[in-house]
């Protein structure tokens, strides 16, 4: 097998963890006999300072020629000034764009050695895993009009929905619920929106091609409350772009180990991978930034992208078994443990794949 691969490093911190995703792929390519190609792109701000644009055209042309990508994190301060069309962010939500990635999925998965840290009762968090899965280009985000009017005194934004957006992340959902233990809870506001009610209509009419999972619809501040009291009575979450942002980000918390956390954006072909966390400029090149979620995303790069569960499996084992064996970095919180820097926290992972 051989795949391409495109490296978006980003701003901050990103510049310093992708590498360590591309040394992990590197070691399970060597073991399973893989080839993988890097190339490299800027985006965010370090694209604006080489572009002058968040997003250069010729990045997305070169993206569009891969199989998968890795993206590091966007932003900082440096370049907040700027107007709303040249900040980093914009160079993220112009990929997702341009290349139809229409489902977010973010795993919600404790490590047993770190949930002490949990801002949730240990007995509460334990156990707990689900997956997320957020439609990515629809809703507010993208409905037009977005604009100000009466002279700045007021202000719109636009809900707007296809049906066509709808089914195919309801898909994708119940795709994920049938792998796992079957059970999908929708995340809407039925009570409230119009586009609510037919997001409920078209999980209803998705559900009856899939009679084994059972279906639970929930209104958005239901599941927020219930996240925070109750985590394990989820499985995967499916809910649109504004809920999804809300709740993902809710959840990325409860484990007490939000640098952890990994992400997946999905097209019908092309897929994104990137951590849950942010730039973190206040750190980047210090050599202490957690290099785990991104090497955790790496991960489900092999699983979504190149249906390479058996690799997946053994990145994220490695992964536990170094944090059970007590080493972790700055950002996290291991009774008696031995704090790493970013390359040693990395080298440790790759030496429990070879072993």
């Amino acid at each position: 097998m051989s795949k391409q691969i495109m490296l978006l490093p980003g701003d901050g911190i990103g510049q310093e963890i992708i590498g360590s995703a591309k040394m992990v792929l590197n070691t399970i390519a060597e073991k399973y006999n893989i080839t993988f190609t890097f190339n490299q792109h800027s985006i965010g701000g370090a694209a604006y300072e080489e572009h002058g644009t968040p997003l250069a055209d010729e990045t997305v042309e070169a993206c569009l020629q891969s199989d998968a990508i890795l993206l590091g994190a966007v932003g900082g301060k440096k370049w907040d000034s700027l107007p709303p069309h040249l900040r980093p962010e914009q160079g993220l939500l112009k990929i997702r764009k341009a290349l139809g990635l229409f489902a977010n999925i973010r795993p919600i998965k404790g490590f047993a050695p770190l949930l002490h840290a949990s801002p949730l009762k240990e007995e509460v968090i334990h156990g707990s895993d689900i997956l997320i899965i957020r439609e990515l280009t629809g809703g507010l985000y993208f409905g037009k009009p977005s604009e100000r009017r009466e002279d700045g005194n007021a202000a719109v934004d636009t809900l707007y929905y296809h049906r066509a957006e709808i089914e195919r992340i309801v898909e994708k959902a119940f795709e994920s619920a049938m792998i796992r233990s079957k059970h999908i809870t929708s995340i809407d506001k039925a009570n409230v929106l119009e586009s609510s009610r037919m997001w409920r209509e078209i999980v209803d009419e998705k559900s009856k091609a899939y009679p084994e999972v059972t279906v639970e619809h929930m209104l958005v501040d239901a599941a927020a409350m219930k996240l925070v009291t109750n985590p394990t009575s989820f499985d995967v979450m499916v809910t649109e772009n504004l809920f999804g942002d809300i709740l993902s980000d809710e959840a990325s918390v409860l484990t007490g180990s939000i640098g952890m956390l990994p992400s997946a954006s999905l097209s019908e072909g092309i897929g994104l991978f990137e951590p849950v966390h942010g730039s973190a400029p206040d750190i980047a090149g210090k050599g202490i930034a957690n290099p785990l979620g991104m090497i955790l995303s790496a991960a489900l790069m092999l699983r979504y992208s190149f249906d390479l569960d058996e690799e997946a499996t053994e990145i994220e084992t490695a992964v536990s078994k170094t944090l059970e064996a007590g080493y972790h970095t700055a950002d996290l919180d291991i009774k008696n443990g031995t704090k790493v820097g970013t390359a040693e926290m990395t080298e440790l992972v790759v030496q429990q794949i070879k072993q």
